[in-house]
């Protein structure tokens, strides 16, 4: 899972990328918002807008409204409104008069023809309709492309990999290769909980923690490891030593041990600023660390070493390390 946000990241930081990831999600929320949060609403629209049959209702009703009022204004502003869908629709009607009395939709027609000239159907082009139509298959369109634009891409760079392989990364590998401890070939129970984490050169927030819970799901504590000690400067931070830890939650106080480079353990001056954090160790392959509380205990096996090379004395900083932590409950608890 690491090595996949990993991955994220840094395809996101790559400027084509997030621009196009960018624009899909832009498109998206802009669809989800347009369409289902705050779709459009028309208000205040005219019969020209209305489906055939429905502008056939309404010119009926102007008709029978005309011979009840005998209003030619109100008569006139009704047929305009239907704007060129009016006469097409009085011929349909003269055809198809359905329940309107012939009579009175003649008369109707008589006063239009007297105020309005001779009704004579127009072609109907239906332009709003058509242009409503026309924006939405290009914004699908739109979509497809861009859609179908960036999964290509992003699909081609994941084939590919990032172009860097981080810290992370390295670590996230390392520690997937390296072989467990198989404790019970050696005799012994099987821990509760047992792990394997990587520190890489150039990860400057390495710092591991893990639950320690029995098989029925109850806490028991956490253990943890994390840079404790660098050494020169300039980035990336040069470790020099790492502190593990054991918390117990029937214990009040947590267990810590502190892994050195062999030249820090030398160093007087590290090693007084380090006494106060735990006990000291000079970190070696396949060394194993103990740590114990009330009720629990931590073997630290260290699986892998390699140490760092420069301007900066030798065997004084690490460039990869790879520990084991399992914890089982301690004898007599």
């Amino acid at each position: 899972m690491e090595a996949v946000l990993a991955i994220v990241k840094n395809l996101l930081k790559n400027p084509r990328v997030a621009l196009i990831t960018g624009v899909i999600l832009g498109l998206l929320l802009g669809l989800i918002i347009g369409w289902g949060l705050w779709p459009v609403q028309w208000t205040d629209g005219t019969p020209e807008v209305l489906r055939a049959d429905l502008q056939e209702d309404y010119l009926r009703m102007a008709a029978e409204a005309y011979a009840r009022n005998n209003d030619p204004n109100d008569a006139l502003r009704r047929w305009d409104d239907l704007g060129k869908a009016a006469a097409s629709t009085y011929v349909r009607l003269q055809a198809n008069p359905g329940k309107i009395d012939p009579a009175v939709l003649q008369n109707y027609g008589g006063l239009i023809q007297t105020m309005r000239g001779p009704i004579v159907p127009q072609p109907q082009t239906k332009a709003g309709a058509s242009s409503s139509t026309f924006v939405l298959l290009l914004s699908a369109a739109v979509i497809l492309i861009l859609v179908g634009a960036g999964g290509v891409y992003l699909y081609r760079l994941l084939r590919k990999g990032p172009a860097v392989t981080t810290a992370v990364m390295q670590a996230a590998q390392a520690s997937r290769s390296a072989e467990r401890t198989n404790f019970e070939e050696l005799g012994l129970a099987p821990p509760i909980t047992q792990t394997m984490t990587t520190y890489v050169l150039g990860d400057d927030l390495y710092d591991e923690s893990f639950s320690i819970d029995t098989a029925g799901g109850e806490f028991l504590g956490e253990y943890g490891v994390g840079i404790s000690e660098t050494i020169g400067v300039g980035e990336p931070k040069k470790v020099a030593a790492l502190e593990v830890w054991l918390f117990d939650k029937n214990d009040i106080k947590t267990a810590t041990k502190v892994l050195m480079s062999e030249h820090a353990y030398n160093d007087p001056n590290i090693r007084a600023r380090l006494e106060p954090k735990g006990d000291l160790h000079v970190v070696k392959k396949g060394e194993q660390i103990l740590l114990e509380t009330a009720t629990l205990q931590l073997l630290v096996t260290v699986v892998d070493l390699e140490y760092g090379t420069g301007a900066l004395p030798q065997n004084s900083f690490f460039e990869r390390i790879t520990l084991e932590l399992a914890v089982w409950p301690r004898a007599g608890a």
